[in-house]
C-alpha cells in the first residue's frame, strides 16, 4: 500500500461515565510503519440525565433502550457536529464511534454498544464507523480488548500498555503475537464508592489514602474465579453486580475505598510481575489517582511510564479512530490473540 494519510475523529464513553472523549487525529502510514498526530481532543461531561439514562439502560425495556440507542446516536450526532464547527475541523475522512456499553455477555454471543452511527451520519453528514465488538463476539472472541491494534501498530515502543478506566485492561506481546485482556475492575468501583463520600471521583486517591485495608474483604475480592481464568477474558458490568457488589456492602466507604484501591494494585501487579514486563505505558483516568500508581509501584519492579496529558486522558478515542482508518482500509482492525476470536478481522459497521 503507497503512503497515505487520513483524518478521523474518535468518540468514546466509558464504563466510569466520565464523559464522552472526542479526538480528532491525523493517521500516517508510511511503507508499513504508522503515526499519528493528535491534533485537538475534548472531554464533554455528562448531564445529570444522560449520566442516569447511561448508568441504568441495563434495566430498561427492550422500547424504551430501542429509544435511547437511537437518542444517543443523535446525542453524539449533535456533539461531534458541535465540536468539528467550533475547531473550524476541514480535513475529516471518518468518524469512529465506540457508543456507550450496555451488555456485554461474550460467552451467550452478545454484546451491546448503543448510539446508532446512522443518527450520527444525519447529524454530520460525514462516514461513521460503529459498533466494533458484536462481529468479534459472534466470531467466537470476547468483544474485548480491542485497543491492542493500537497498541501493536502506534505504541509497539512500550513492553505492555495498560489502560486505568473503568476496568484495567492491558495488552502485551508474547511470542510474536499480541495479547490482551481485562485485569480487574478500577474507576467502576471507585467512582462509586467517592459518591456516598460527596465526591465525584477519590481526587488523587486521598480518600482511600485516609481509610484502613479491610484484609478479610481483600483476601475475598483477591479469591473472586475470574482472577484464576487464563486470558483472553474481559469483564462487564453484570460481572461487577454478580460477584463485587455482594462482597462490600455495609462497610465504611473510606475504607471500601482504600481496600479496593488495594485490591486493584495488588492484581495489577501482580500481571506486570507475570509477564515480566520491563516497562508500561500506562493511560486512562485513574493515571491521576496518585496513591493507586504509588499502590502499583510498590508492588512491582517494572518501569512506570506516564505520558502526557492528551495521550493518559484520549489514548482510547484516538485508537478507536484509528480502527475506522483501518476499517475503512478493509484492514485487520481486531486481534484474535487479544480477544479469542477465530481470527483477525476487519470489524465495524459503516454509514456513508
Amino acid at each position: 500500500m503507497e503512503n497515505l494519510s487520513l483524518h478521523a475523529i474518535g468518540l468514546m464513553s466509558g464504563t466510569s461515565l466520565d464523559g464522552l472523549d472526542i479526538c480528532y487525529s491525523k493517521f500516517t502510514k508510511n511503507d508499513s510503519n504508522w503515526s499519528f498526530d493528535i491534533l485537538k481532543c475534548e472531554t464533554i461531561a455528562y448531564s445529570s440525565e444522560w449520566e442516569n439514562d447511561l448508568k441504568n439502560a441495563i434495566y430498561f425495556s427492550s422500547e424504551r433502550l430501542l429509544q435511547l440507542n437511537s437518542d444517543y446516536g443523535f446525542y453524539l450526532g449533535e456533539k461531534v457536529q458541535e465540536f468539528i464547527i467550533k475547531n473550524n475541523i476541514i480535513d475529516l475522512d471518518l468518524i469512529s464511534s465506540h457508543g456507550h456499553t450496555v451488555f456485554h455477555q461474550p460467552e451467550k454471543k452478545f454484546t451491546l454498544q448503543i448510539g446508532d452511527g446512522r443518527a450520527i451520519k444525519i447529524k454530520t453528514n460525514k462516514t461513521v464507523i460503529y459498533d466494533f465488538r458484536t462481529q468479534d463476539v459472534l466470531l467466537g472472541g470476547n468483544g474485548a480488548p480491542l485497543v491492542p491494534v493500537g497498541d501493536e501498530l502506534l505504541f509497539d515502543d512500550f513492553d505492555a500498555c495498560l489502560n486505568l478506566g473503568g476496568f484495567s485492561n492491558i495488552s502485551v506481546k508474547r511470542d510474536g503475537k499480541r495479547m490482551a485482556f481485562d485485569i480487574c475492575p478500577v474507576n467502576i468501583i471507585l467512582n462509586n464508592l467517592a459518591l456516598k463520600l460527596g465526591k465525584k471521583y477519590d481526587e488523587n486517591g486521598n480518600l482511600a489514602r485516609s481509610g484502613i485495608i479491610d484484609y478479610e474483604l481483600l483476601n475475598e475480592l483477591n479469591q473472586l474465579d475470574f482472577y484464576k481464568e487464563k486470558a483472553p477474558k474481559s469483564l462487564g458490568i453484570e460481572w461487577i453486580n454478580a460477584q463485587v457488589l455482594p462482597l462490600i456492602k455495609n462497610q465504611k466507604s473510606e475504607d471500601l475505598l482504600t481496600t479496593f484501591t488495594e485490591h486493584s494494585a495488588f492484581q495489577i501487579a501482580k500481571i506486570l510481575e507475570e509477564f515480566d514486563i520491563q516497562n508500561v505505558l500506562i493511560t486512562g483516568g485513574g493515571t491521576y489517582n496518585r496513591y493507586l500508581i504509588e499502590k502499583i509501584k510498590a508492588k512491582t519492579k517494572t518501569e512506570i511510564q506516564i505520558p502526557a496529558r492528551e495521550i493518559i486522558e484520549y489514548k482510547e478515542a484516538l485508537i478507536f479512530a484509528f480502527m475506522g482508518v483501518l476499517r475503512s482500509l478493509n484492514l485487520n482492525n481486531v486481534l484474535s490473540s487479544a480477544t479469542g476470536s477465530l481470527a483477525d478481522h476487519s470489524s465495524g459497521l459503516i454509514a456513508n
